[in-house]
């Protein structure tokens, strides 16, 4: 299939006047961008958080996972919430400015030097809600605002800016946190986490400046049921069965990352970060010929690499522990998880229809939670 077109094609993008559309588009980057940078410096740093309040390996990864089942769940009131309202902006524009008050209970509790972990978990869980409940109606609000005919091109350009703010994120958390003797003070934590929370506020200032060509398409009416059964249905249903085995397979080992590196192999926050950071400059650097790649064979085939090549990254940290070995490794990872995430991206466009799209991604978050949350489990 041609990544340029799409099945679920918004009639009312192509009739906009190409100012709008601009405008609209460097918004979007904006507030992709400041999203990251958010991501980067903050959720980066929830299980060094957790681990720097004295929880013990198992119970800091878990940090990165369980907050999320809570979010799974509740995001389920999403298809009701913007019917009732009618507008997806406005639904997207509540919730992500939900998540960017979700980090003052962090930034109290750093600052002060003392708070309780499940505290920290409330306000991770929190974070989660809100966060997940944009997915879905932001999806089906985005097909309305990029025109089928350059959304592979413009999505493969707006992931480049997106990954460089995670990386600037990740590396100014870093560096505050080892020149500042992080383990010895916790209130550095409350810088990362105030920055954090004041990016998400410009990044959902940026997406209440957008425009709403139209109005949500008419969902699909039902039950729970129904919407598993749409989810389940086509290539679609296909796509996200294969998403969330990758999903329950890699979180096996993915939340124990970070302990793995602070506690076992005793390494820095600056070591920490670099290894982190190498990830996401090999996926942004890799960006342009992913893109390239998929306009010239199509989504699937990049899913198909990036779904391979994710297969040995984690086997690869029993091989050696030394510093370099690990640098590219990470390099690998940044490649592969590079292409499967756009592909993916993609081809969630491709292959859910509008109508169903808000219904489908609901049901998809609260199974992916769940995949989360299980293999985190099975790996603690």
């Amino acid at each position: 299939m041609d990544p340029t077109t799409s099945s679920s094609r918004a009639p009312d993008a192509g009739r906009r006047a190409p100012r709008s559309i601009r405008r609209d588009l460097r918004l979007c980057t904006l507030d992709g961008t400041g999203y990251s940078v958010m991501v980067g410096v903050g959720e980066t740093y929830f299980v060094l958080f957790v681990l720097a309040l004295g929880a013990g390996e198992a119970l800091a990864g878990l940090a990165a996972t369980l907050p999320r089942v809570a979010g799974g769940v509740l995001q389920l009131l999403s298809p009701w919430a913007v019917g009732r309202i009618g507008s997806n902006r406005a639904w997207v524009v509540g919730c992500a400015f939900v998540q960017s008050l979700s980090f003052a209970p962090l930034v109290i509790g750093a600052a002060s030097g003392w708070m309780p972990v499940w505290a920290a978990f409330v306000a991770i869980g929190v974070y989660w809600t809100s966060g997940l409940a944009t997915g879905p109606a932001w999806n089906s609000w985005v097909t309305t605002l990029v025109p089928a005919r350059v959304r592979a091109a413009y999505f493969a350009r707006r992931w480049r800016p997106l990954q460089l703010g995670t990386l600037a994120g990740l590396v100014a958390g870093g560096l505050i946190l080892e020149f500042g003797d992080g383990d010895r003070h916790l209130w550095l934590f409350a810088v990362l986490f105030g920055v954090a929370g004041l990016m998400r506020f410009g990044s959902t200032f940026c997406l209440a400046a957008q425009s709403e060509p139209s109005r949500p398409a008419r969902l699909v009416q039902g039950g729970l049921g129904s919407m598993v059964r749409d989810a389940a249905r086509g290539p679609g249903g296909r796509l996200l069965l294969f998403m969330l085995c990758v999903q329950v397979s890699v979180q096996v080992s993915g939340p124990y990352f970070a302990p793995f590196m602070k506690r076992e192999l005793a390494m820095g926050y600056g070591e920490f970060m670099v290894l982190i950071s190498t990830a996401y400059v090999a996926k942004s650097v890799s960006v342009p010929l992913t893109g390239r790649i998929i306009r010239r064979v199509g989504p699937y085939a990049v899913l198909w690499a990036g779904g391979i090549g994710i297969i040995p990254t984690a086997g690869l940290w029993v091989v050696s522990h030394d510093f370099w070995f690990l640098l590219g490794v990470q390099v690998l990872a940044g490649l592969v998880w590079g292409c499967y995430e756009i592909a993916t991206f993609l081809l969630l466009f491709e292959t859910i229809p509008v109508e169903r799209r808000i219904r489908v991604l609901t049901v998809f978050n609260l199974a992916d939670s769940l995949m989360i949350v299980l293999g985190s489990l099975a790996g603690a």
